[in-house]
């Protein structure tokens, strides 16, 4: 009789140890979607803010310097807004980095400007 009981004890003790673990991670598990989903509706909102800001491609060293490292990939034409120039540079190197030596020279000289207007910062 005493091994039942004591048999019962820790069954009942296990399955309470068992559901609670299951409620504490239930609970994480939403405190963290909220915290994510909080977060998430932050980070959109600053990005429909600041999404011309981060990606205006106006600033003639940043373009610059995007050329001259990453050219040959038209990491360049997509930072001006040019992207169907950048995936053509993308496929074919920059033309084996003619074409980017010519938008170096072009970015360094002013010639190259954003496709939205013209450069807020220069050399």
């Amino acid at each position: 009789m005493e091994n039942l009981v004591f048999n019962l004890l820790n069954s009942i003790t296990a399955q309470t140890v068992a559901e609670s673990h299951s409620l504490i991670i239930g609970l994480l598990t939403s405190v963290t979607l909220t915290v994510l989903l909080a977060k998430r509706k932050f980070f959109l909102n600053y990005l429909k803010k600041n999404l011309k800001k981060l990606v205006a491609g106006d600033n003639q060293i940043t373009a610059a310097l995007l050329c001259f490292f990453l050219g040959s990939l038209g990491v360049h034409r997509f930072y001006l807004g040019y992207a169907w120039q950048g995936v053509v540079q993308l496929l074919t190197f920059g033309l084996c980095g003619i074409w980017t030596l010519i938008d170096f020279i072009r970015i360094l000289v002013g010639d190259l400007q954003p496709k939205n207007g013209s450069y807020s910062k220069t050399i």
